[in-house]
């Protein structure tokens, strides 16, 4: 039974650092974004949907994996740093679906301010990044909150 709880440890931690890593591919790209012509803007908005597609799936994932090892493993459900994870996990989820989507939606947009809306993509993503180190430093650190 114990390689199977570390074949998922494995696949959650694997999933941890492919909803991560990728955010970190935005910020040059949204740096170029800023002083290009259309063709190969839209080329850079297909990359940032990729990797934002990325992280969602990994997320997906890292969620299913988690909730095996909680089922699998010593933990309760009401161990505070699960709850305290649990919470981050809904509010990063909820964020990331609102905050990228709406914001890659507005690009196009007549009238729309390009150096606005790549400023707000980029301020999104650092606080998805920062949203999902808090998740991480609850996983690995497992501390007693309350």
């Amino acid at each position: 039974m114990w390689y199977l709880y570390g074949t998922i440890v494995f696949v959650h931690v694997v999933s941890a650092v492919l909803s991560i890593g990728p955010l970190f591919l935005l910020m040059p790209i949204i740096k170029r974004l800023r002083n290009v012509e259309s063709p190969i803007e839209d080329a850079y908005l297909s990359i940032i949907r990729v990797v934002i597609r990325i992280v969602m799936h990994a997320g997906h994932v890292l969620v299913v994996s988690g909730a095996l090892l909680l089922l699998t493993g010593p933990w309760s459900w009401f161990t505070s740093w699960i709850v305290a994870t649990f919470a981050v996990l809904l509010l990063s989820g909820f964020f990331l679906s609102t905050g990228f989507t709406k914001v890659l939606k507005k690009f196009h947009l007549p009238g729309s301010n390009k150096n606005e809306i790549l400023a707000k993509l980029n301020q999104t993503s650092w606080i998805y990044i920062g949203l999902m180190l808090v998740m991480l430093w609850l996983m690995v650190q497992k501390p007693i909150l309350w």
